[in-house]
């Protein structure tokens, strides 16, 4: 028998990335955002309030990064959540990080998170908080990649958002192979 929660923004898993972007003078901001994803082959969407300072950085620099927030930056992460740039100027400085300029678009790349996407504002509607991203590039560190210069999820130890009882949890053991386990049932 299943149990009714009613309307919940509960799915798993929920990504947490890590937006950041230049303010008016050049200073680096970052905020954490759970509620977004991959919407089109080369485009991302997410829902970020209009009251956010990313956001108005956003619309201003016509461009962002979003990394992948990794288990050794749990705090650091959690803390760009939970402070505004609004209020705390080197919100970065204190979450320890440092950052190098993208070389594809006008916003920062943070230093400690290894993998990034880089992407041009497409549209942000501010009533639905729809912000839309074109994908530029995908960048990630040696250190998390495998033999074959891919991605490897294991090294990368990115975290996911539990809703239901606000803890990240983090990724990595393979379940099966896309694509292909599938076809034992054809």
């Amino acid at each position: 028998m299943r149990k009714n929660f009613g309307a919940k923004p509960w799915t798993y898993p929920q990504p947490v990335f890590i937006l950041a972007t230049y303010d008016e003078n050049g200073v680096p901001d970052a905020m954490n955002a759970a509620w977004g994803g991959i919407s089109d082959d080369k485009e991302l969407t997410m829902c970020i309030s209009a009251s956010h300072k990313t956001t108005a950085n956003i619309l201003a620099r016509k461009a962002f990064t979003v990394s992948m927030a990794t288990a050794d930056q749990a705090v650091a992460c959690d803390y760009v959540g939970i402070e505004s740039g609004k209020c705390v100027a080197n919100k970065l400085e204190k979450a320890g990080w440092h950052t190098t300029k993208s070389e594809f678009v006008d916003a920062p790349l943070v230093d400690e998170l290894p993998m990034a996407v880089e992407c041009r504002l497409v549209s942000y509607d501010p009533e639905s908080c729809c912000l839309v991203g074109e994908i530029v590039n995908v960048c990630a560190e040696e250190s998390v990649l495998d033999s074959e210069g891919k991605i490897d999820v294991e090294k990368l130890a990115p975290i996911t958002f539990d809703p239901v009882h606000n803890v990240y949890r983090k990724l990595g053991e393979v379940a099966g192979h896309a694509f292909q386990d599938g076809a034992k049932l054809k």
